[in-house]
């Protein structure tokens, strides 16, 4: 019998480079709620859940991060992104697209999203880039605030690793190929460019 393999993906970095979309969005929510001209810079956001991301901006802004407030932001997040995603310069990483093709269509390959991207925000930008139809089902943000409890950068890894899952690092995040190499990852690629060499390197 053909055992059945799940492969998890994560978004940003790995599937897409939004060209900041996300960011902006929350620099604009938090310039309309608080009148502040905010780069975000102190707020870590590679690898964080939304969830998490928006109850430090709330906390800075010496908001209380109940379930209200943190709905509140996140709605209006998703109200926004639409438009950010349609004004950055984002693409498709390489590699992945070829990639998604290859495995999509194999009976013993389940492809499904581990990530830190609310469910809806999820959503939107693979709709942008035409991927989100490659993918059954996913965890997200919207499950915990905790990536390692719902699922490029140490938290991936450190989120694979939490359930014994195998996990693969890709150097197209804001992480360096150093960086993710000292997570002690299981396999780690430059980028997916190679489409029969990721295959044949993970049995896949």
């Amino acid at each position: 019998m053909t055992k059945t393999r799940l492969l998890l993906f994560d978004i940003d970095g790995t599937l897409v480079n939004t060209g900041g979309a996300g960011v902006e969005a929350l620099k604009l929510i938090v310039h309309n709620r608080f009148s502040a001209k905010d780069d975000l810079r102190d707020i870590e956001i590679a690898g964080k859940t939304d969830r998490a991301i928006i109850r430090d901006i709330l906390r800075k802004y010496q908001v209380k991060p109940t379930e209200e407030t943190i709905a509140s932001f996140a709605e209006e997040y998703i109200h926004r992104l639409p438009l950010s995603l349609s004004r950055s310069r984002g693409r498709v990483l390489p590699g992945i697209q070829p990639l998604l093709e290859r495995l999509k269509p194999q009976p013993n390959i389940v492809l499904a999203l581990l990530t830190g991207n609310l469910q809806q925000g999820a959503r939107l930008k693979l709709q942008h880039y035409g991927l989100w139809d490659f993918f059954e089902f996913g965890a997200f943000a919207d499950d915990h605030h905790d990536r390692n409890e719902i699922g490029d950068t140490n938290y991936d890894i450190a989120c694979g690793k939490a359930f014994g899952a195998r996990t693969i690092a890709v150097a197209t995040g804001s992480w360096s190929r150093e960086r993710l190499q000292a997570c002690s990852p299981d396999f780690l690629f430059d980028d997916l460019a190679d489409t029969d060499e990721v295959i044949n390197k993970l049995g896949w």
